[in-house]
């Protein structure tokens, strides 16, 4: 099958050997997305203000691809302190909000994410 990389400057663009995106036939596969501040290049380290921007950025790829929330299915959230997961809950469920169906999800907590932010998310989208 054939792959076709998706790429934005509207979601920060990778710091190693991957692609922000990859479509693969009717899937579209987001590799982990940070919440990097595009403007300063730093993380967001609040929980509130990282998830909301982390979805933004979802936003920008999920557009480079010519579709939208509505055709996540799947999302992998990787938190440093699960204490905070009611928080992420709340702006999840807002940002899903009004979609034909809540993705299914998996959430853990990790000790460590790239360059020390406090969540990363990845997700699986149809066509």
């Amino acid at each position: 099958m054939k792959k076709i990389e998706i790429r934005t400057q509207n979601a920060p663009l990778p710091v190693g050997p991957y692609s922000q995106a990859v479509r693969v036939g009717d899937l579209l596969f987001v590799s982990g997305v940070l919440p990097m501040d595009l403007n300063t290049k730093t993380i967001v380290q609040n929980t509130e203000q990282a998830v909301k921007l982390i979805f933004s950025h979802l936003e920008g790829i999920l557009q480079e691809a010519g579709i939208d929330k509505n055709s996540v299915v799947k999302s992998t959230i990787f938190m440093k302190d699960l204490s905070e997961f009611s928080e992420l809950n709340k702006h999840y469920a807002l940002f899903f909000e009004g979609t034909q169906t809540m993705p299914a999800r998996s959430t853990v907590q990790v000790a460590k994410l790239p360059l020390d932010a406090p969540v990363e998310m990845e997700f699986i989208a149809t066509f």
